[in-house]
């Protein structure tokens, strides 16, 4: 079964609507968890990834990054793998 990508986003970033863009061109499923009215979970995951910044990005449970870092993943072909 392939990795889960959970994305955690607010409904104002533009940097998680461009992330959300690449995996919907890509077909690459993922679970969206949007932070824009839950301070409680949002630090929580801020915690746990040591990120104050939206999109937060995971493949299964491996904390990937932001967009930028999503982007480059799959510039080097590495998306695809960790995706398998």
């Amino acid at each position: 079964m392939p990795n889960l990508v959970t994305i955690y986003t607010t409904t104002y970033c533009p940097h998680c609507h461009r992330a959300k863009d690449l995996l919907k061109r890509k077909g690459i499923a993922y679970h969206e968890v949007d932070l824009t009215d839950d301070e409680k979970k949002r630090e929580e995951i801020e915690a746990r990834t040591g990120w104050m910044t939206v999109p937060m990005i995971f493949i299964g449970d491996e904390f990937i990054g932001g967009a930028d870092d999503l982007y480059t993943l799959d510039a080097s072909g590495q998306l695809t793998q960790k995706l398998s």
